[in-house]
């Protein structure tokens, strides 16, 4: 980027009488007309992320950082009298759910910095994720305009759009590339779609509701055209270039399905080849099996897609009809391997259930990579046990990561400098440097508590404007900031704060170290018994922050409309990450490693990455309990009453039923009870052993509590979790995809 430039119009920027939107957009506008100064040097390799979500997050600030101009940017609007915070009005471009969008931004912003040439494909939503309000405790859904602030940071391409035809329906494929800067300038493309009204539905909203016909259409349709739309481009690109040498493909072009939502990109592909240009289907199948690669971030059926035939014949039939063959070529390969016909079935991409997207990609990918140590070994051990039994080299693991340009550089720019006055500022582009932090944590442990102790009191300030909850400087700041869940367990953090507020009332907790937790979650729109922890968790919240007896020692905050600028500030304050999935379930979570990384311990079970954070870290320095997975899975197998359980958190869990808190009729709370004592007819009771893991819960958060006591030796088990977290960089997972699956 031309620096001098950019400074230079900065400081011609004439700011009378201008908005803060006005001036968000002019100054974003400088910034990229700069920064795509540079021409890059095209890669002869390149790798495609396919996502149904990039949560990219707000782009000003990063982007600033990013092109080298963030420090001249605030010193320059100071001399004009604007404070930079100003832009944070500009809300987020929600474009993602959670951890899966989340990890999609932080690998493009890794490749970037690393000079890889990584490029993403995705669906620009008119309405990203939903905008949270919360009225009278529940959570109401309002529609999230995020354009209506402008979208400088991304370049319409009408020349280059694309015609996608569904059996009843043409839709046009419009491109908004988005730069991502780095040390080379990689491109995210998100396809907005246009045509008729109903065309355009195809792009206005993130996830629709799935639960209706007409819901799981749109959700078809979706999922087909950013697939689609991706693939003819990078088909028609290769043809440009080689001619119609399409063995040559993979040489030139890796595509890395996020998910199972992109798989159809696999039918497209082979579709295109064999329809339009001719190739025979077993030579297209084959290239597929050389470009495609298959990341899976989950075990939950719910998130394993499978698409009914007859939807799929009635909405896509080419592709019904390319699936049907991809079948038929399974079934011949499957039968020379002499597999029984139950490993068949469970190999099999087509059953009477429909399509599964799962076995596609498994199939089709010539990798196959879960996103933790623990996470890869079920999938090998138990999801995708079969196909692991015939096609073990495909399997891989590589354990998530998160961007520390955003999630400490620009977040924590105080813990940043510190780092610098401590190891050097080599870190800042060679992650693993943090890792000598390890050898000076004695030298700057009273530093790194005044910068915690800022970085809550920033935190509280937001909170305070936000929420209107006033949290004293001197708490203890717990945080469970994740997607809502049931396997999460967020319920089981509402109950552990009610049998500490009931001891803290009856006197049986004492010496108490003043504390609040932090909730940031949102539901999905339809899922009801996630609402309905919600609604606890707020009437937990009033009835602790109104009691005059208690609330000097025990607050609640669930802040309202949890985003990726809202989370910067919560890594950043926190002195607890509360990670307490239901063992074996959370594939990997990187919210951890966001707190980890800015000095949080960590206080969870054994699951996800909190398994590796504790190897890195120590177990020592992190707060570990619940049952793990061979537990869990014995459990399971012997038989659990979760009633045996309730007995010892009799209080806290029957304040769902006995008129302690109110769910204003909707019977919320009843359901909540009943799925936690006597199950439901698709799962047993308590079926993530809530009860179960509660009494341990409690005793280790009342540990932390008592260790807080000593704030020094507290701080070393921080700062311990930050010099160890380098490894949870996604620099370093990029690297491993680069090397091991994309060899770019």
């Amino acid at each position: 980027m031309n620096k001098e430039q950019f400074v230079t119009k900065l400081k011609q920027l004439d700011i009378s009488g201008k908005s803060t939107i006005e001036l968000y957009n002019e100054i974003s506008a400088f910034a990229m007309s700069c920064g795509l100064n540079n021409v890059e040097k095209p890669a002869i390799k390149n790798a495609y992320y396919l996502s149904m979500e990039f949560l990219i997050g707000r782009s000003f600030y990063n982007n600033l950082m990013e092109l080298g101009v963030l420090k001249e940017t605030k010193e320059i609007l100071a001399e004009k009298g604007i404070d930079i915070n100003v832009f944070e009005e500009i809300e987020d471009a929600a474009l993602g759910n959670g951890g899966l969008g989340r990890l999609a931004a932080c690998f493009l912003d890794s490749a970037a910095g690393l000079g890889l040439p990584l490029q993403g494909y995705g669906i620009r939503y008119k309405y990203g994720l939903f905008k949270q309000a919360i009225e009278n405790g529940f959570q109401v859904e309002l529609p999230d305009d995020w354009q209506r602030f402008g979208d400088p940071w991304s370049i319409r391409r009408d020349d280059e759009k694309r015609l996608i035809e569904f059996a009843d329906m043409k839709v046009y494929a419009v491109p908004y590339d988005y730069p991502v800067f780095g040390k080379r300038i990689n491109r995210l493309r998100l396809f907005q779609a246009e045509g008729s009204p109903e065309a355009e539905k195809i792009s206005e909203y993130l996830y629709p509701a799935d639960d209706t016909a007409e819901g799981k259409i749109l959700r078809l349709r979706q999922e087909y055209f950013f697939s689609a739309a991706a693939i003819r481009e990078l088909i028609e690109e290769h043809i440009k270039k080689y001619g119609k040498s399409f063995e040559k493909f993979p040489e030139f072009n890796v595509i890395q399905l996020n998910d199972t939502h992109p798989v159809l990109a696999i039918a497209e592909f082979i579709r295109i080849l064999t329809s339009e240009h001719k190739v025979i289907f077993s030579d297209a199948l084959e290239i597929a099996k050389k470009t495609f690669a298959y990341t899976n971030h989950t075990i939950l059926p719910e998130a394993l897609e499978c698409w009914n035939a007859e939807l799929l014949k009635k909405i896509l039939p080419n592709i019904y009809a390319i699936l049907i063959k991809i079948h038929l070529k399974q079934r011949e390969e499957f039968a020379k391997l002499n597999c029984t016909s139950e490993e068949i079935a469970a190999m099999s991409s087509y059953s009477p259930n429909g399509f599964s997207m799962a076995n596609l990609a498994v199939y089709v990918g010539k990798t196959v990579n879960g996103v933790a140590k623990l996470h890869t070994e079920i999938l090998k051990n138990s999801l995708f046990k079969t196909v692991y039994k015939y096609y073990p080299d495909k399997f891989q693991n590589k354990t998530n990561g998160i961007t520390q340009r955003r999630w400490l550089m620009l977040c924590n720019n105080e813990f940043s400098s510190l780092l610098d006055k401590a190891i050097g500022n080599g870190w800042r582009t060679d992650i693993s440097e943090l890792n000598k932090l390890n050898r000076v944590i004695s030298d700057y442990t009273e530093d790194f508590i005044l910068i915690k102790e800022e970085k809550k009191r920033q935190l509280f300030d937001y909170i305070k404007h936000q929420e209107g909850i006033d949290i004293p400087q001197n708490f203890l700041a717990f945080s469970q900031a994740k997607r809502l869940h049931e396997y999460k367990r967020q319920l089981m953090t509402a109950f552990a704060i009610l049998e500490i507020y009931n001891g803290l009332k009856d006197g049986s907790i004492k010496d108490f170290v003043p504390s609040v937790f932090i909730f940031g979650a949102k539901s999905a729109p339809g899922y009801k018994r996630a609402k309905g922890i919600i609604k606890f968790i707020n009437e937990i919240a009033e009835k602790v922050n109104a009691d005059n007896q208690t609330n000097s020692l025990l607050k609640v905050v669930f802040i309202r409309n949890y985003n990726v600028s809202y989370a910067e500030k919560i890594v950043a304050g926190t002195d607890v990450s509360l990670q307490v999935s239901t063992a074996g379930l959370e594939a990997s979570g990187t919210g951890n490693m966001k707190f980890m990384m800015n000095g949080a311990v960590t206080c969870g079970t054994m699951d996800g990455a909190n398994i590796e954070i504790v190897e890195l870290a120590g177990r020592e320095n992190n707060y570990i309990f619940g049952a793990e997975v061979d537990e869990i899975e014995c459990l399971k197998k012997d038989g659990y009453d979760p009633n045996t359980y309730i007995k010892l958190h009799k209080k806290a869990v029957e304040s769902l039923i006995d008129g302690t808190f109110n769910d204003d009729g909707t019977g919320y709370f009843k359901e909540l009870y009943d799925s936690l004592t006597i199950g439901a007819s698709w799962h047993n009771p308590d079926n993530y052993f809530v009860l179960y893991d509660l009494k341990d819960y409690v005793e280790v958060l009342l540990k932390i509590n008592g260790d807080y006591k000593n704030k020094y030796d507290f701080a070393v088990k921080q700062l311990r979790n930050s010099a160890n977290s380098a490894y949870f960089s996604s620099d370093r997972t990029i690297k491993e995809y680069a090397k091991d699956i994309w060899e770019i």
